[in-house]
């Protein structure tokens, strides 16, 4: 089978939902043997997540209440992109945000798209070291703690069910490989 054989065309596409954040659609699509199918999808703006290295090796995390899941995560900094925003302003701006830290350097790592069953969302994955605390600069309303990890005790809270956000155990996944030598740092 060539790639031709797996595509899917739109035939329609109809917005269902059109909210702040997410978008969701209907659309009515065509596979390559003429059947039919519907396909409902939510249109996502993108992301990014930081893995920031403070000098004694340790990562930034941040624990905050997820409302979907009515539940307490703990993850490495994160935010959406807005519009007109290029995703390493970004990963600039919620990691001062958010946990007070600026970085002198920064590397883009991969892309990776949390959801493709049912969405177009994509989170780019940033590296930031060279860190100095300014202070943080939160939203209104966003309520967050801080919390440094060494990169084998967020493995084992992986293991352990401690950390179960997706971004977080990609992202982690490249830092366990960078800081182990095994993958070299992008230029």
């Amino acid at each position: 089978m060539n790639d031709g054989d797996l595509i899917e065309h739109t035939l329609s596409s109809e917005l269902v939902f059109d909210g702040e954040l997410l978008k969701v659609h209907r659309d009515k699509i065509r596979h390559h043997d003429e059947t039919e199918a519907v396909r409902e999808w939510i249109a996502h703006p993108g992301a990014v997540v930081a893995i920031a290295l403070l000098d004694n090796r340790h990562l930034i995390f941040e624990r905050q209440f997820r409302y979907p899941l009515h539940q307490v995560f703990l993850e490495l900094p994160a935010g959406k992109i807005e519009v007109n925003e290029h995703p390493l302003d970004t990963a600039r701006r919620e990691l001062r945000e958010e946990t007070g830290y600026i970085a002198k350097s920064w590397r883009h790592l991969a892309t990776m798209h949390p959801c493709i069953g049912y969405s177009d969302e994509h989170i780019e994955i940033f590296w930031a070291q060279g860190l100095s605390y300014v202070g943080h600069e939160r939203d209104a309303g966003e309520h967050l703690e801080i919390h440094e990890m060494t990169i084998a005790d967020a493995l084992l809270a992986v293991r352990d069910g401690e950390i179960t956000d997706a971004k977080t155990i990609t992202a982690l996944l490249w830092a366990d490989k960078i800081l182990s030598g095994v993958w070299p740092l992008p230029d």
